[in-house]
């Protein structure tokens, strides 16, 4: 077991962030205990099971892993946990705006979750589509279950893509208890991602989004949520969003969407002050 110290631009909102990671927690695939996230990542020599835990200027990484693989773990770690943000343009940016500054104020440092595997995020957003927090735990730990591969303990590595093509739409729909059309669409993005769909931080954004658009079952706020998680696109933004448009007090996606125009080149920011409050209230 190796350990590392990756440090970061402070202030961190270390609370809302591990919240967060606590709240989506899949069973088998990641434990939250006491502010230590554990997870499996992918690595180029294969899966490995890494622990997080924060300090005053560092994120703390302990990883199984060869020394081979200590540059891709500590960027897919530095994305994941968004350590690069340069918070002081951020919140000069937001200072004078009235709705964002006391958001802030309230919650300096406050960062935007990443991605440690594309296929993965985007497999669990498609399955906590119109559900609640609970049931996407739920679907998302179910298909971990049946479909993971076993890597230390009791930690279970996410499916490759072609594992979940290999599979019939009948096959995930009873393994998971999802309905025949969200059973549809998660074997339509693995079959997909098997040939050539690219999921990764370093696709085309034009591309990225014009395939997911073209999948069944994939609409707008999937496309626009996994632009912000999956490519890191710091200007992305979920107008149509229900708990933003609630934060927002508006109607529609149009109107968060105007809203959000004065917010650029920040609007992911933007994006999870607005998502925090509604949740810490």
């Amino acid at each position: 077991m190796s350990e590392v110290k990756l440090h970061f631009q402070s202030p961190y909102a270390v609370e809302p962030l591990t919240g967060a990671l606590r709240a989506h927690c899949v069973a088998g695939l990641e434990r939250h205990d006491d502010g230590v996230h554990t997870r499996v990542i992918p690595l180029p020599s294969g899966r490995a099971v890494v622990s997080v835990s924060w300090s005053d200027d560092c994120v703390v990484v302990n990883a199984d892993a060869p020394e081979s693989d200590s540059e891709v773990l500590e960027a897919t770690v530095r994305r994941w946990l968004d350590l690069d943000a340069d918070h002081t343009a951020i919140e000069e940016a937001f200072g004078s705006d009235e709705l964002l500054a006391p958001l802030v104020a309230a919650r300096p440092g406050l960062r935007v979750l990443g991605s440690v595997d594309g296929f993965e995020t985007a497999v669990l957003t498609v399955l906590g589509q119109q559900v609640s927090l609970g049931a996407a735990r739920t679907f998302g730990g179910r298909f971990v279950g049946a479909f993971g591969e076993s890597v230390e303990g009791e930690f279970l590595a996410f499916p490759h893509p072609g594992a979940v093509a290999a599979q019939s739409p009948e096959n995930i729909q009873k393994a998971v208890g999802l309905t025949t059309a969200r059973a549809k669409t998660v074997h339509t993005l693995a079959t997909a991602a098997a040939n050539g769909l690219e999921l990764t931080w370093d696709a085309d954004p034009v591309k990225f989004r014009q395939e997911l658009l073209a999948l069944p079952g994939i609409g707008p706020w999937t496309a626009d949520y996994l632009t912000v998680r999956i490519l890191g696109d710091r200007d992305a933004f979920v107008p149509d969003d229900l708990v933003l448009k609630r934060a927002l007090g508006v109607s529609s996606g149009k109107e968060a969407a105007a809203l959000s125009e004065r917010w650029r080149p920040w609007r992911a920011y933007a994006l999870f002050h607005l998502w925090t409050k509604e949740a810490f209230l």
